[in-house]
């Protein structure tokens, strides 16, 4: 079997952020497929370099951000491992014209989708399931000084979140909202 590692790029409202639907090779033994393939990717036009992958485990009601970096912005591929998230990518680029602006994707071990949340974004998520574990591939390190956080519920953003009994961390719960952020700590539209 000629194996095609083409990817099944689905664009989104925010024409920058991307659904990616890998090629899932099924057979008596279960399935395979490739969570990641730097060239692929660069022919989908995604060709930051990806230098950092991190995981996390959530509970079902876990809503993990707005997170951000800035500066040292980060890209992120986000892919779930096991269950579900309702993963979401806000633009927050200043001088965009989706300021703001927010898409919202169920991702989950059954569909296989990733998101592609690029720089200039801010990227959270709601588990669904029971528990739920992501794996989200990063363009840069992490930097503790570059983190920035947006309240969850911001109403200027509205995020119709699925879940409405949900865990916060005490610093998301916190986090300022988009329009009393100063906007040097945003990172710029380049258009």
């Amino acid at each position: 079997m000629q194996k095609n590692t083409d990817l099944n790029i689905i664009k989104t409202d925010l024409k920058e952020v991307l659904i990616i639907e890998p090629t899932i090779y099924h057979d008596d033994r279960g399935y395979f497929y490739e969570l990641f393939r730097d060239n692929a990717y660069i022919k989908a036009g995604i060709t930051k370099r990806f230098v950092q992958d991190n995981l996390s485990y959530s509970n079902k009601g876990t809503i993990r951000g707005l997170h951000y970096q800035y500066p040292h912005t980060q890209g992120k591929l986000s892919s779930v491992i096991k269950g579900e998230v309702y993963d979401v990518a806000v633009d927050v680029r200043r001088g965009s014209p989706t300021f703001g602006k927010w898409i919202g994707v169920y991702l989950s071990e059954e569909n296989k989708r990733q998101l592609w949340v690029p720089v200039g974004f801010a990227h959270g998520i709601c588990a669904m399931s029971d528990y739920a574990i992501l794996n989200y591939k990063c363009t840069d390190y992490y930097n503790p000084y570059s983190a920035q956080s947006i309240r969850w519920n911001d109403p200027a953003i509205g995020i119709d979140w699925p879940l409405k009994d949900v865990l916060i961390s005490k610093k998301d719960e916190l986090a300022p909202f988009l329009e009393n952020i100063p906007r040097s700590s945003l990172p710029p539209y380049e258009g």
